[in-house]
């Protein structure tokens, strides 16, 4: 298990020489944080960092025992696929694909196994109140409903971490509130990262790093 995340002197340098700093930060596993800041300030940036997706120019990102930026982008996508589960601003679903069939794709691409007999997915639809429209097509759904099957989605490799980006920028004030619902039935043994704007999420998140 990563136990916890934590950055030091980390740095990222985009093409053209645009250079994002970030100070040093410690998220235990099970702890929520939420990353504020205004559009453009590396909110984004920061968590593709910690998800290993993209490389730092200069610094350490350590997940449990793990270094991150020592592994090489093979290791950090095997390293994310067995240990962090991903919510992006748009939701990415496979068109074609039932939504409960995206999940299994989710489950079976992550590289990590999960025991059938546990069924772990239909777990997660009934908790999440979405078990019903598990046959429907992504654009069948509104977007609330699209967001818990995002929930679903990141949780589909009993993942360590969520790392979440913007998650409820485009929902109004009932559906973010089912947001928070939905991760305190599902997600409270793991850890949660969110980046936003939306300052209706500070209420719910103990932990508050600035950029």
């Amino acid at each position: 298990m990563a136990n916890n995340f934590s950055i030091n002197n980390l740095t990222y340098r985009y093409p053209g020489n645009k250079y994002l700093e970030f100070s040093d930060f410690s998220c235990e596993n099970g702890q929520r944080m939420l990353i504020s800041g205004s559009s453009g300030s590396g909110k984004t940036t920061l968590l593709h960092l910690l998800a290993g997706i993209l490389q730092p120019h200069t610094g350490m990102i350590m997940a449990g025992e793990t270094r991150l930026d020592l592994l090489s982008s093979s290791g950090r996508d095997l390293f994310r696929g067995k240990h962090i589960g991903m919510i992006f601003q748009k939701h990415l679903f496979l068109s074609g694909m039932s939504i409960y069939q995206n999940l299994v794709v989710a489950q079976k691409i992550s590289g990590k196994k999960i025991p059938k007999k546990l069924h772990y997915l239909d777990e997660i639809l009934v908790k999440l109140e979405i078990d019903a429209l598990r046959n429907k097509k992504p654009e069948q759904l509104s977007e609330g409903e699209q967001q818990r099957f995002s929930i679903a989605r990141a949780l589909a490799n009993q993942p360590d971490w969520v790392l979440a980006d913007e998650p409820t920028s485009s929902l109004d004030d009932n559906n973010c509130e089912k947001f928070i619902a939905a991760i305190d039935k599902v997600g409270k043994d793991i850890g949660w990262i969110i980046a936003t704007h939306d300052r209706r999420l500070k209420q719910y998140l103990a932990k508050i790093y600035s950029l």
